[in-house]
């Protein structure tokens, strides 16, 4: 999924303006300008613009974004997931019905339980391109993320293995258009790259890793 692309996400989410986790707002008329929640005459759908503020606000939990990138690198059930993040089933399966709801999780295969079956679910980083299609985000709706990324972060770095180099960047500055449109490709790139070689949790040599990436444009003149 995108902006985050998680946060477990690759693909475009509605903060970054070349889209490295990505806009998608727009208007128009037709069957197309319809399915982005615009209607014929180019205002917003207020329906559509609800459903698409829930949409992104299914982010904006610090156990979806662990499901996310869980479900990244492997399919897992409710009752796996549940296991490998120390979380309830009844919890897991209420947060992944909603993340499936949001089209951000696919069942992905089954696996045979006591009784019957349940549904193995994978999480497809590329998804994280239908959040807020459409429809202007509120701010209010960023700050919950940026609340849910800030607790998120909180607790990988109370595990970071200070004995391996990582790498930090933070800025508030003012680009030129071209260069802001190059920083957001390459910010989209990194995401997929992690995104598509991302491993099952304790897969063998491997590095776990944190990476969080949030850009966005600011208004002009607000100190």
């Amino acid at each position: 999924m995108s902006e985050p692309r998680s946060t477990g996400s690759s693909g475009r989410s509605p903060d970054s303006a070349a889209s490295g986790s990505g806009s998608g707002s727009g208007s128009g008329s037709g069957p197309d300008a319809a399915r982005a929640g615009v209607s014929g005459t180019g205002d917003p759908d207020p329906r559509a613009s609800a459903a698409s503020m829930a949409d992104l606000r299914v982010l904006a939990h610090p156990l979806r974004l662990q499901l996310l990138s869980l479900l990244t690198g492997q399919a897992y059930s409710a009752a796996e997931a549940a296991r490998v993040l120390g979380q309830s089933q009844a919890n897991v399966s209420y947060h992944l019905r909603r993340l499936h709801s949001a089209g951000l999780v696919e069942a992905a295969g089954e696996v045979a339980v006591r009784g019957g079956t349940a549904k193995r679910y994978r999480h497809d980083p590329d998804s994280g391109e239908l959040l807020g299609r459409g429809v202007p985000q509120g701010v209010d709706s960023y700050l919950a993320l940026a609340g849910a990324l800030g607790e998120e972060l909180r607790r990988r770095t109370a595990q970071r293995d200070t004995a391996v180099q990582g790498a930090m960047t933070d800025a508030e500055v003012w680009l030129e258009p071209e260069v802001w449109t190059r920083v957001c490709e390459h910010s989209r790139e990194l995401g997929e790259d992690l995104h598509r070689h991302a491993l099952p949790p304790g897969t063998e040599g491997a590095v776990r890793v944190s990476a969080t990436m949030v850009l966005f444009a600011m208004r002009a003149g607000e100190g």
